[in-house]
C-alpha cells in the first residue's frame, strides 16, 4: 500500500488541481503524440499505440494510410498484409484483426464514418473508454478525460484519487478538473509522465509542481531501489572453480 501517514499535509485535491495544470500547461503547450489528418487516421492509430510508442505508430501509418486510405478498404483488406503493415507495433496479429473489424462495423452500422458519440463509439472492436476519449477530443473537440497508465500513476501520485481502476479514475478527475481543461490536463499529465514522473524514479528535483505533491508512492519506490541495491552489494561473489584436469590417456 501507498505510505499515508508521512506525506506533507497540503491542500485537498479540489483545491490544487487548478494550480497543478497552470504550472504545467506552460511546459506542455500542445500534446506531442499521434500524426493523423482525419478521425478515421486518429482512431487507428490510437489502436496501433496500444503498448507501442507513439513515434513508432507514426512512422508506419503513412505506408498504411496511402494503401488504405479510408474504413471501407481497410474492412475489405487482405488480413495478412495488413498484419505485415502493423507488424512494427507489436502485437500485430492482434491489432490487425481489431482495426479490420472496427473498420467492418463502421461501415456496416455508420457509413464507413467514426461515431461521434462515446456509447458508440466504445461498441467498436479495440476501442475503450480510454481510446473514445482521445478521438472525442482530439477529432471532434469534446471534452474528456483520457486514462492511460501515466495518468492513472500522476493522479494517485499527486493524490487526487486512490483509485486504480481506469474508469473510476477518470470519474474522479472529472469532477476535479474544469471540463474544458479535461483533455488538456491527461495530455499534460501523460507528457509530464513521460518525461519527469517517471515510474521507477520520478525527477522530483526537476518537477514544476513538487511542492503541490504529497509524492504517494515515491518514498516506498527510494526504498525499494535501495534494498534492492544493497542486495546486490551484499550477495557473496562466486568463486570460479578451477578448469578441471582432464584425464591423461
Amino acid at each position: 500500500m501507498d505510505d499515508l501517514t508521512s506525506v506533507p499535509k497540503l491542500p485537498p485535491a479540489r483545491d490544487r488541481v487548478v494550480p497543478i495544470n497552470d504550472r504545467l500547461a506552460p511546459l506542455y503547450p500542445e500534446f506531442e503524440g499521434l500524426n493523423y489528418e482525419n478521425p478515421f487516421q486518429l482512431l487507428v492509430a490510437v489502436i496501433l499505440s496500444a503498448q507501442c510508442t507513439d513515434k513508432r505508430v507514426n512512422q508506419l501509418t503513412p505506408a498504411l494510410f496511402a494503401r488504405f486510405p479510408s474504413a471501407r478498404e481497410l474492412a475489405e483488406c487482405d488480413i495478412k498484409e495488413l498484419e505485415q503493415l502493423v507488424k512494427p507495433s507489436g502485437f500485430y496479429k492482434n491489432k490487425a484483426k481489431n482495426i479490420r473489424a472496427c473498420c467492418v462495423e463502421m461501415v456496416l452500422r455508420f457509413g464507413g464514418e467514426v461515431p461521434t458519440n462515446l456509447d458508440d463509439l466504445v461498441t467498436l472492436p479495440g476501442v475503450g473508454r480510454k481510446t473514445a476519449n482521445v478521438i472525442l477530443g482530439h477529432a471532434f473537440e469534446t471534452p474528456g478525460v483520457t486514462v492511460d497508465t501515466h495518468v492513472g500513476r500522476l493522479s494517485r501520485r499527486l493524490g487526487l484519487t486512490r483509485h486504480r481502476d481506469p474508469v473510476k479514475v477518470e470519474l474522479a478527475l472529472a469532477e476535479i478538473v474544469p471540463q474544458s481543461e479535461w483533455l488538456h490536463f491527461s495530455g499534460r499529465l501523460i507528457m509530464h509522465g513521460r518525461k519527469v514522473c517517471l515510474s521507477r524514479k520520478p525527477r522530483c528535483e526537476q518537477c514544476v509542481i513538487a511542492d503541490l505533491c504529497p509524492k504517494i508512492g515515491v518514498k516506498g519506490l527510494a526504498e525499494k531501489r535501495k534494498r534492492k541495491k544493497n542486495t546486490k552489494t551484499d550477495s557473496p561473489q562466486r568463486t570460479q572453480r578451477a578448469p578441471r584436469k582432464s584425464a591423461s590417456k
